[in-house]
């Protein structure tokens, strides 16, 4: 269950306040939500207007495509390119699940044509930034 979004200017002022705390950030869109890459095994953080904060890790399609085809010109089915997905990501992910799942993160898998995507998500509370600004950085600590 996600909290309620914050009005554009209390965003504002929540965007400002963590992206002073935290330089990495930039916005995925205007006005919308931030994210910063963690510079280990694709890991990315994104936190979002309705405070949904994510630690995610995902592999392009086009790239699972490249690692498993070795050159060939057969088409792999989409199920199968899933699986494959899954496990390259496996390695990144199992290493970080155990202290992303006792920090109260929640595991989805997310798949598209694009990407195949394994992501913990928590609803943090935009009220406490002092709060929010220590998870995150908990985040890239724990990451990075």
């Amino acid at each position: 269950m996600s909290a309620p979004l914050l009005s554009k200017a209390s965003w504002t002022h929540v965007r400002s306040q963590l992206c002073a705390a935290l330089p990495a950030l930039y916005e995925l869109e205007p006005g919308g939500a931030l994210a910063m890459e963690l510079e280990r095994d694709g890991w990315m953080l994104e936190i979002t207007p309705d405070g949904t904060l994510a630690c995610q890790n995902g592999i392009a399609m086009d790239d699972v495509k490249s690692l498993t085809s070795d050159g060939t010109t057969e088409d792999i089915g989409t199920d199968e390119l899933a699986k494959q997905a899954k496990y390259f990501l496996q390695p990144a992910v199992s290493k970080y699940r155990p202290a992303l799942v006792k920090a109260g993160f929640e595991e989805q898998a997310e798949m598209n044509e694009e990407y195949v995507a394994v992501i913990f998500r928590k609803t943090v509370d935009l009220g406490n930034l002092e709060e929010v600004k220590n998870l995150m950085r908990w985040c890239v600590e724990k990451i990075r």
